[in-house]
Parts: structure tokens; sequence; C-alpha cells
């Protein structure tokens, strides 16, 4: 046989094709699943900052931050808090489709691992499935909070019959935020080496692109 060999393999969604590399299809919508969410989350972290450390009311005259605007006003800092929140329920509840054979395999390994029946995870795997836990315990319960608050009349004595009054609702969904983020930056810290990697391959693939068209361009129109 005669002609040049291709040489494939694949390392963590990338696969390499005689010295040539490209992102596998699964990896690149999980990629672009991911910065979608990420971009949400930080629309939704920034505006939540907003509204911790710049508290609204004029509280008799004890709040110094009253009518002040930082970029934006308060109402805007509300919809993008809002819709981002909203985004970041609709991309992860789709991450969560996409992934539940990932999940029920987890939930699997687990039940097996607290009967001491499979002893197949090693220390790193343990770290990444507590930090997914959390995260995923977190997010559950922001989110959570965060519709109960939409729908909540406004007033931090209001009382309800979803078990707290608004400010305790108020309580949940910052510290559950707040511990989110903690965990989601250890998230992205310990699959750093894979972001860096997929997002320098599709940015290579993508730049790629245009020389490979130019060329073409080229010999077409010296033929």
């Amino acid at each position: 046989m005669t002609g040049n060999s291709t040489h494939r393999t694949h390392i963590g969604g990338v696969v390499s094709m005689s010295g040539s590399t490209r992102v596998a299809p699964q990896t690149r919508k999980m990629w672009w699943m991911n910065i979608m969410l990420l971009s949400a989350a930080l629309a939704t972290m920034l505006s939540g900052a907003y509204f911790l450390f710049f508290p609204g009311g004029f509280r008799g005259g004890r709040n110094p931050w009253y009518g002040v605007e930082l970029l934006f006003s308060r109402t805007t800092w509300d919809n993008i808090h809002t819709w981002g929140g909203i985004l970041m329920i609709a991309i992860a509840t789709l991450h969560l489709v996409v992934h539940w054979s990932w999940f029920v395999r987890m939930g699997k390994r687990i039940i097996s691992e607290l009967r001491g029946g499979c002893g197949c995870m090693n220390r790193y795997g343990r770290l990444n499935l507590a930090l997914n836990l959390v995260l995923g315990l977190m997010f559950l319960l922001a989110a959570i909070s965060g519709i109960v608050l939409l729908f909540l009349p406004h007033g931090r004595e209001v009382t309800t019959t979803l078990l707290w009054t608004r400010k305790s609702w108020d309580v949940l969904h910052t510290w559950s935020g707040t511990l989110m983020i903690i965990a989601a930056i250890l998230h992205i810290g310990i699959h750093w080496r894979w972001i860096t990697k997929v997002t320098r391959n599709i940015v290579h693939t993508a730049w790629d692109k245009e020389p490979s068209c130019s060329r073409m361009q080229q010999g077409t129109f010296s033929a």
C-alpha cells in the first residue's frame, strides 16, 4: 500500500492526526456549553457582587451608597442578575441532560465506594467528585432561592408560606452563591490543563482555516 498513512490518537477529546490536531465534535460542543455557562455565571456573579457591596434603600440616611450608580442603573444590574441566573439554570439543565449517563455512572460508583466494593477511584477522582457534588448542591440552592426571591413580594420581613421570610431566602441565596463561586474556581483549577489545551486547539483550528482558504483562492486564480 502506497501513500501517506494517518496516525490518529485521542487525548482528552483532542484528536491528533499526522501531526495536526483537531478537537472531537463532542468535546467542542462541551467546550462551547462551558463557555456559555461561564459567561452567564460571570454576569450573575458580578451583578450579585454589586448588590452585596452596594445595598439599596435609604435606610434612614445610614446607607452611604444610596443613589450611587456603578456603570449601570440598579434596575439594569437587577436585569443582568435575573437573566444571567435564568441562562445559567437553562445551560446547567442542558449540561445535566447531555451528561446524564456520566451522573448515573458516578452515582453507582459512589454507592459502590461507600459499600467498600469498588476502590476504583483515586484521590484526584474523589476530589473531582466532591467538588462536583458541592458545586451542584450550591447551584441548586442558589437557583431555588433565586427563583423564590424573584416571585416573593419585596420587604425584608414579608412572611411566606415557603418556610422562611424574604431575608432568610436572601441569606441562603447569598451564601450558597458564594460557596458555589469558590467551588467553581477550584473546579476550573483542577481542570485547567484540559481547558487550556482544548481552547488552544479550538483557536488554532479556527485560525488555520483562513490561510487554507486563502491558499485555495490563490491556487484557483493562478490556474
